[in-house]
């Protein structure tokens, strides 16, 4: 059946139910065209949508797609990426995160970065990150009804993520608030408007104040926390600038916390849904870690990355001009049923078989081991600290965020006990 025959897709202006749930929209366009082209209608580049796991797949692994739509295009001067041009220090924040960067750059940066998110590293960091959602648990049971997202998904690994990079704990509620204004201008808030890259500019000036005088302040400094060392490295040679410096401490809180929220939060909505499996992980916490795998898989935090075309290519059915704009769909390559049997299926029991959750190939998520660690021990925590947390009622309101994915507000009412259960 032809991509013709499909209605019009785009990520900006979903209702909320298809907000909510978009699987069954995702899996209407999988099955009828796995590769759906969307004319620009502006003369500008076209949007090629691709939902199936393989093509998904070939996105991100293949070299013909990158970050940079200046390359794309072959016009050196383009503007590159959606921020507007007067926004100067938004665009600098945003321009200097490894996400948007190609290598060689890419590889630079990020070569200073693994050895901090190493697994040895998030070893070591985990009995403080115990410590942290225990305490942030102990005050969220004794609430009788509580916003999950206020009171524990959204805080928690802002701290875990001020902790890694040196952040004073009386600092860490500004930074978040300025980490969710500036998500108003790099996400798919379609109604934000011309006010949301205001707002957004205003906290990137904030945050670039605010880290340049960190580095001003610790040169020399002994400490051995993240920033320090980014800024000992650059002292020492490393090609790091201090706008570097700044964009890349910038995109750790944002990229730190709000994916690691989302995931909490759906997490908890997926064992509200079904019970037996809330149970069955209270029963044996062994299978957590293949539970975090699973809850990546099934309902993922960030549901669509974006590339370009550097190459004319084929994807699918579709011939891909250069400078076209490649949209991969990593919800729907997570519930596509040639990968995964199934997909529907919330099951903890499933193989750890490649889900895309944090993304593949030299984008691969850089704090994969330190957010498996959050989610293990965050819903861990949870199920443990709030013995009702799968009972009593709830309100859900979904950000209005189609990259970003994942409630904005869960509010809960917590009953007093364990539930009984029924088969």
């Amino acid at each position: 059946m032809s991509s013709a025959t499909l209605p019009r897709f785009d990520l900006k202006g979903w209702d909320k139910t298809d907000i909510a749930n978009p699987y069954p929209v995702y899996q209407r366009y999988r099955e009828v065209a796995p590769v759906h082209r969307e004319a620009s209608g502006t003369g500008g580049p076209d949007t090629f949508f691709v939902f199936s796991y393989e093509e998904v797949v070939r996105v991100l692994s293949n070299r013909l797609f990158g970050r940079d739509s200046a390359v794309a295009s072959g016009d050196a001067t383009a503007v590159s990426g959606p921020i507007p041009a007067e926004q100067q220090a938004l665009r600098s924040i945003i321009g200097n995160w490894l996400v948007f960067m190609d290598p060689p750059r890419h590889t630079e940066l990020r070569s200073q970065l693994n050895a901090e998110f190493s697994p040895s590293v998030v070893a070591g960091l985990r009995p403080r990150i115990r410590q942290l959602a225990d305490e942030l648990v102990a005050r969220l049971g004794q609430r009788r009804q509580a916003d999950l997202v206020e009171g524990f998904a959204a805080p928690f690994p802002i701290l875990v993520i001020s902790e890694l990079l040196g952040i004073p704990a009386e600092d860490q509620e500004w930074l978040r608030a300025n980490a969710v204004a500036l998500q108003e201008a790099s996400t798919t808030r379609a109604r934000q408007g011309a006010n949301g890259y205001a707002r957004a500019e205003a906290a990137a000036q904030e945050f670039t104040r605010y880290f340049r005088r960190e580095v001003d302040q610790r040169r020399g400094d002994a400490r051995e926390d993240l920033l320090t060392l980014l800024i000992r490295a650059r002292d020492g040679g490393a090609p790091l600038s201090v706008d570097g410096i700044v964009g890349t401490c910038v995109h750790l809180l944002t990229a730190g916390h709000e994916t690691t929220t989302n995931l909490l939060a759906k997490a908890v909505l997926a064992l509200r849904a079904h019970p037996l499996v809330l149970d069955e992980l209270r029963g044996a916490p062994e299978l957590m870690p293949a539970a975090a795998e699973e809850f990546l898989r099934y309902d993922a935090p960030v549901q669509a990355v974006t590339r370009w075309a550097y190459q004319d290519s084929l994807l699918g059915d579709c011939e891909v001009p250069r400078g076209s704009r490649v949209v991969a769909l990593l919800g729907s390559a997570n519930r596509d049923p040639a990968r995964f049997p199934q997909p529907d299926v919330l099951d903890i029991h499933r193989p750890a078989d490649r889900q895309l959750g944090f993304g593949l190939g030299i984008h691969y998520c850089l704090g994969a081991t330190l957010a498996r660690a959050e989610a293990e021990i965050g819903l861990s925590a949870l199920l443990h600290g709030i013995p009702g947390l799968g009972g009593g009622d709830q309100q859900v309101e979904y950000a209005d965020d189609m990259v970003f994915h994942g409630p904005a507000r869960l509010v809960l009412t917590l009953s007093d006990r364990t539930e009984g259960r029924q088969s």
